[in-house]
Protein backbone atom coordinates (compact mmCIF):
# COMPACT_ATOMS: atom_id res chain seq x y z
CA UNK A 1 0.00 0.00 0.00
CA UNK A 2 1.15 3.64 -1.19
CA UNK A 3 2.45 5.80 1.68
CA UNK A 4 1.55 9.13 -0.07
CA UNK A 5 -1.45 10.50 0.49
CA UNK A 6 -1.72 13.68 -1.55
CA UNK A 7 0.47 15.36 -4.21
CA UNK A 8 0.42 18.76 -4.66
CA UNK A 9 1.56 20.94 -7.88
CA UNK A 10 2.51 24.45 -8.10
CA UNK A 11 -0.08 27.03 -9.03
CA UNK A 12 1.07 30.00 -10.78
CA UNK A 13 -0.06 33.14 -8.23
CA UNK A 14 0.80 36.89 -8.55
CA UNK A 15 2.12 38.85 -4.94
CA UNK A 16 2.26 42.18 -7.15
CA UNK A 17 5.38 42.26 -9.67
CA UNK A 18 6.21 38.43 -9.36
CA UNK A 19 4.94 35.54 -9.99
CA UNK A 20 5.71 32.36 -7.88
CA UNK A 21 4.31 29.20 -7.21
CA UNK A 22 2.37 28.51 -4.48
CA UNK A 23 2.01 24.58 -2.86
CA UNK A 24 0.10 25.36 0.11
CA UNK A 25 -2.68 25.96 0.92
CA UNK A 26 -4.25 23.39 -0.91
CA UNK A 27 -8.45 22.52 -1.08
CA UNK A 28 -7.63 19.05 -0.41
CA UNK A 29 -4.55 20.01 2.74
CA UNK A 30 -4.81 23.36 3.71
CA UNK A 31 -2.37 22.91 6.18
CA UNK A 32 0.86 20.24 6.72
CA UNK A 33 1.49 20.01 10.82
CA UNK A 34 1.07 24.11 11.77
CA UNK A 35 2.89 24.48 8.50
CA UNK A 36 -0.38 26.81 6.39
CA UNK A 37 1.40 28.08 3.52
CA UNK A 38 4.29 27.38 0.60
CA UNK A 39 5.33 30.03 -2.00
CA UNK A 40 8.31 28.48 -4.34
CA UNK A 41 9.91 32.33 -5.84
CA UNK A 42 11.42 31.84 -9.27
CA UNK A 43 14.16 30.97 -10.30
CA UNK A 44 13.68 34.33 -11.88
CA UNK A 45 15.65 36.61 -13.69
CA UNK A 46 15.07 40.40 -13.22
CA UNK A 47 16.52 43.01 -15.70
CA UNK A 48 17.55 46.31 -14.72
CA UNK A 49 14.72 47.78 -14.64
CA UNK A 50 12.83 44.94 -12.94
CA UNK A 51 12.58 44.81 -9.29
CA UNK A 52 11.28 42.73 -6.54
CA UNK A 53 9.00 45.09 -4.78
CA UNK A 54 6.37 43.89 -1.97
CA UNK A 55 5.34 47.06 -0.29
CA UNK A 56 4.43 47.11 3.67
CA UNK A 57 1.58 44.28 4.25
CA UNK A 58 0.56 43.20 7.66
CA UNK A 59 0.15 39.64 9.17
CA UNK A 60 -1.11 37.95 12.82
CA UNK A 61 -1.29 34.74 13.88
CA UNK A 62 2.42 33.27 12.65
CA UNK A 63 5.63 32.88 11.68
CA UNK A 64 6.74 33.48 8.74
CA UNK A 65 10.48 31.81 7.37
CA UNK A 66 12.51 33.15 4.50
CA UNK A 67 14.69 30.79 2.57
CA UNK A 68 16.66 32.50 -0.34
CA UNK A 69 18.74 29.65 -3.13
CA UNK A 70 19.72 32.62 -5.17
CA UNK A 71 19.35 36.54 -4.78
CA UNK A 72 19.10 39.27 -2.37
CA UNK A 73 16.06 40.82 0.06
CA UNK A 74 15.53 43.82 1.77
CA UNK A 75 13.26 42.95 4.97
CA UNK A 76 12.35 46.39 7.16
CA UNK A 77 9.16 45.61 9.18
CA UNK A 78 7.39 47.98 11.91
CA UNK A 79 9.83 47.07 14.75
CA UNK A 80 11.83 49.02 13.22
CA UNK A 81 14.58 45.92 11.80
CA UNK A 82 15.51 46.65 8.37
CA UNK A 83 18.24 43.41 7.26
CA UNK A 84 19.21 41.88 4.18
CA UNK A 85 18.46 37.98 3.52
CA UNK A 86 20.94 36.08 1.12
CA UNK A 87 21.38 32.50 0.44
CA UNK A 88 21.00 30.02 3.31
CA UNK A 89 21.05 32.24 5.88
CA UNK A 90 16.64 32.33 7.32
CA UNK A 91 14.43 35.23 8.28
CA UNK A 92 12.39 34.29 10.87
CA UNK A 93 9.25 36.92 11.61
CA UNK A 94 7.03 36.36 14.03
CA UNK A 95 3.71 38.32 13.71
CA UNK A 96 1.84 37.42 16.66
CA UNK A 97 -1.26 40.40 17.57
CA UNK A 98 0.09 41.79 14.52
CA UNK A 99 3.36 43.03 12.51
CA UNK A 100 3.78 45.16 9.15
CA UNK A 101 6.88 44.23 6.39
CA UNK A 102 7.72 45.31 3.14
CA UNK A 103 9.96 42.84 0.84
CA UNK A 104 12.52 44.52 -1.66
CA UNK A 105 15.14 44.00 -4.27
CA UNK A 106 17.87 46.09 -2.26
CA UNK A 107 19.00 49.61 -3.52
CA UNK A 108 21.99 48.65 -4.53
CA UNK A 109 21.20 45.86 -7.15
CA UNK A 110 17.49 47.92 -8.43
CA UNK A 111 19.39 49.01 -11.58
CA UNK A 112 21.73 45.72 -12.01
CA UNK A 113 20.63 42.57 -13.61
CA UNK A 114 19.59 40.12 -10.99
CA UNK A 115 18.18 37.09 -9.49
CA UNK A 116 15.51 35.70 -7.35
CA UNK A 117 14.86 32.34 -5.99
CA UNK A 118 13.60 30.79 -2.74
CA UNK A 119 11.06 30.09 -0.62
CA UNK A 120 8.32 31.88 1.34
CA UNK A 121 6.86 29.83 4.13
CA UNK A 122 3.99 30.37 7.06
CA UNK A 123 3.76 28.93 10.41
CA UNK A 124 0.71 29.00 12.46
CA UNK A 125 1.26 29.70 15.64
CA UNK A 126 -0.67 27.60 19.18
CA UNK A 127 -3.39 29.25 20.10
CA UNK A 128 -1.88 30.35 23.22
CA UNK A 129 0.83 32.19 21.52
CA UNK A 130 -1.27 33.94 18.23
CA UNK A 131 -1.31 36.68 20.77
CA UNK A 132 2.18 37.53 20.85
CA UNK A 133 3.72 40.53 20.46
CA UNK A 134 5.78 40.46 17.66
CA UNK A 135 9.14 39.58 17.21
CA UNK A 136 12.01 39.10 14.61
CA UNK A 137 14.96 36.69 14.29
CA UNK A 138 17.97 36.64 11.65
CA UNK A 139 20.04 33.35 11.69
CA UNK A 140 22.58 33.21 9.31
CA UNK A 141 23.49 30.21 7.44
CA UNK A 142 26.46 28.98 8.92
CA UNK A 143 24.49 28.43 12.43
CA UNK A 144 22.28 25.78 10.40
CA UNK A 145 22.77 22.55 11.92
CA UNK A 146 24.58 21.12 9.00
CA UNK A 147 26.08 17.26 8.39
CA UNK A 148 26.64 14.76 5.72
CA UNK A 149 26.09 11.13 5.69
CA UNK A 150 27.00 9.23 2.61
CA UNK A 151 26.40 11.34 -0.11
CA UNK A 152 23.72 13.40 1.20
CA UNK A 153 24.22 16.60 2.92
CA UNK A 154 21.57 17.66 5.08
CA UNK A 155 20.50 21.09 6.99
CA UNK A 156 18.22 21.38 9.72
CA UNK A 157 16.47 25.10 9.22
CA UNK A 158 13.81 25.01 11.86
CA UNK A 159 12.67 22.59 14.42
CA UNK A 160 14.45 19.34 16.03
CA UNK A 161 15.47 16.01 14.37
CA UNK A 162 18.25 13.54 14.44
CA UNK A 163 19.01 15.04 18.07
CA UNK A 164 19.85 18.63 16.38
CA UNK A 165 17.90 21.88 17.08
CA UNK A 166 18.04 24.52 14.45
CA UNK A 167 18.20 28.00 16.56
CA UNK A 168 15.20 29.30 14.72
CA UNK A 169 13.23 30.14 17.53
CA UNK A 170 9.39 27.62 16.59
CA UNK A 171 6.79 27.71 19.19
CA UNK A 172 5.55 24.38 18.31
CA UNK A 173 7.42 20.99 17.95
CA UNK A 174 8.11 21.23 14.03
CA UNK A 175 10.99 20.26 11.59
CA UNK A 176 12.12 21.85 7.88
CA UNK A 177 14.91 19.90 6.71
CA UNK A 178 16.39 20.45 3.81
CA UNK A 179 18.53 17.25 2.02
CA UNK A 180 20.85 17.56 -0.99
CA UNK A 181 22.29 14.23 -2.96
CA UNK A 182 25.55 13.75 -5.05
CA UNK A 183 24.52 10.35 -6.09
CA UNK A 184 21.48 7.88 -6.07
CA UNK A 185 20.74 7.13 -3.03
CA UNK A 186 17.89 5.39 -0.63
CA UNK A 187 16.99 7.90 2.21
CA UNK A 188 15.28 5.87 5.49
CA UNK A 189 14.74 8.58 8.03
CA UNK A 190 10.80 7.77 9.08
CA UNK A 191 11.97 7.11 13.02
CA UNK A 192 12.99 10.81 13.34
CA UNK A 193 10.12 12.03 11.89
CA UNK A 194 6.47 12.66 13.97
CA UNK A 195 3.24 14.24 13.28
CA UNK A 196 1.85 15.31 9.76
CA UNK A 197 4.64 15.16 7.10
CA UNK A 198 5.21 16.72 3.39
CA UNK A 199 8.12 16.61 1.31
CA UNK A 200 8.88 19.15 -1.24
CA UNK A 201 10.88 18.71 -4.43
CA UNK A 202 12.75 21.49 -5.56
CA UNK A 203 15.09 19.82 -7.97
CA UNK A 204 15.86 16.43 -9.87
CA UNK A 205 13.73 13.42 -8.96
CA UNK A 206 12.71 11.30 -6.07
CA UNK A 207 11.64 7.33 -6.56
CA UNK A 208 8.83 5.66 -4.01
CA UNK A 209 6.85 2.33 -4.33
CA UNK A 210 7.62 2.29 -8.40
CA UNK A 211 6.64 5.41 -9.13
CA UNK A 212 9.22 8.90 -9.85
CA UNK A 213 8.39 12.19 -8.70
CA UNK A 214 10.11 15.34 -10.15
CA UNK A 215 9.97 18.62 -9.26
CA UNK A 216 7.30 21.51 -7.81
CA UNK A 217 5.56 19.09 -6.51
CA UNK A 218 4.61 18.33 -2.67
CA UNK A 219 4.35 14.74 -1.26
CA UNK A 220 2.11 14.04 1.88
CA UNK A 221 3.02 11.39 3.43
CA UNK A 222 -0.25 9.07 4.96
CA UNK A 223 1.77 8.21 7.89
CA UNK A 224 5.49 10.22 8.38
CA UNK A 225 6.70 6.52 10.27
CA UNK A 226 6.86 5.25 7.06
CA UNK A 227 8.84 7.87 5.22
CA UNK A 228 11.68 6.17 3.00
CA UNK A 229 12.44 6.75 -0.54
CA UNK A 230 15.23 7.41 -3.46
CA UNK A 231 16.84 10.20 -4.23
CA UNK A 232 18.09 10.87 -7.89
CA UNK A 233 21.45 12.55 -7.86
CA UNK A 234 21.96 15.74 -7.62
CA UNK A 235 18.61 16.59 -6.40
CA UNK A 236 17.20 18.46 -3.51
CA UNK A 237 14.09 17.72 -1.14
CA UNK A 238 12.64 19.57 1.61
CA UNK A 239 11.24 17.54 4.52
CA UNK A 240 8.47 19.30 6.70
CA UNK A 241 5.83 19.06 8.79
CA UNK A 242 5.18 18.42 12.57
CA UNK A 243 2.28 17.83 14.97
CA UNK A 244 -0.88 19.59 14.33
CA UNK A 245 -2.66 21.88 16.18
CA UNK A 246 -6.25 20.66 17.74
CA UNK A 247 -8.21 23.49 16.39
CA UNK A 248 -8.79 24.47 13.02
CA UNK A 249 -7.01 27.81 11.29
CA UNK A 250 -8.51 29.99 9.35
CA UNK A 251 -6.70 31.97 6.71
CA UNK A 252 -7.70 35.23 4.99
CA UNK A 253 -4.95 36.97 2.92
CA UNK A 254 -1.95 38.01 5.62
CA UNK A 255 -4.11 36.69 8.59
CA UNK A 256 -4.15 33.07 10.27
CA UNK A 257 -6.51 33.23 13.44
CA UNK A 258 -7.75 29.98 15.41
CA UNK A 259 -10.36 33.05 15.44
CA UNK A 260 -12.70 33.93 12.50
CA UNK A 261 -13.35 37.10 14.91
CA UNK A 262 -10.11 38.00 15.32
CA UNK A 263 -9.43 37.64 11.73
CA UNK A 264 -12.28 40.57 11.21
CA UNK A 265 -10.70 42.32 13.43
CA UNK A 266 -7.39 42.22 11.60
CA UNK A 267 -9.31 43.38 8.21
CA UNK A 268 -11.25 46.30 9.47
CA UNK A 269 -7.77 47.48 11.39
CA UNK A 270 -5.82 47.38 8.47
CA UNK A 271 -8.84 49.19 6.64
CA UNK A 272 -8.15 51.82 9.03
CA UNK A 273 -4.49 51.97 9.09
CA UNK A 274 -4.23 51.29 12.59
CA UNK A 275 -1.20 48.54 12.57
CA UNK A 276 2.06 50.29 13.52
CA UNK A 277 4.06 51.38 10.54
CA UNK A 278 7.41 50.38 8.61
CA UNK A 279 9.84 53.16 9.15
CA UNK A 280 10.78 54.82 5.99
CA UNK A 281 7.88 53.89 3.83
CA UNK A 282 4.88 55.53 2.27
CA UNK A 283 3.03 53.11 0.79
CA UNK A 284 0.91 50.00 1.63
CA UNK A 285 -0.68 47.21 0.12
CA UNK A 286 -4.46 47.65 0.42
CA UNK A 287 -6.84 45.11 1.83
CA UNK A 288 -8.63 42.87 -0.89
CA UNK A 289 -11.67 43.95 -2.13
CA UNK A 290 -14.56 42.75 -1.76
CA UNK A 291 -14.59 43.88 1.97
CA UNK A 292 -17.64 45.24 4.27
CA UNK A 293 -17.05 46.97 7.05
Amino acid sequence: MSNIQLIIEERPANIGNFLVGRLLPFREKRAVGPFVFIDHMGPATLDENQNLDVPPHPHIGLSTLTYLFEGSMMHRDSLGTEIEIQPGAVNWMTAGKGIVHSERTPDYLRNEVKYMHGLQVWVALPKEFEEIEPNFCHVESESLPFWNEDSLDFKLIAGELFGKKSPVPVYSPLYFLEIKSKEKQIVNIGDQLFGECGMYILEGKIFSEGHTFESKQILIAKDSKLCSFEMDDNTTVFIFGGLPFPEERFIFWNFVSSSKHRIEEAKVKWENQGFTSVPGEVDFVPLPKPFQK
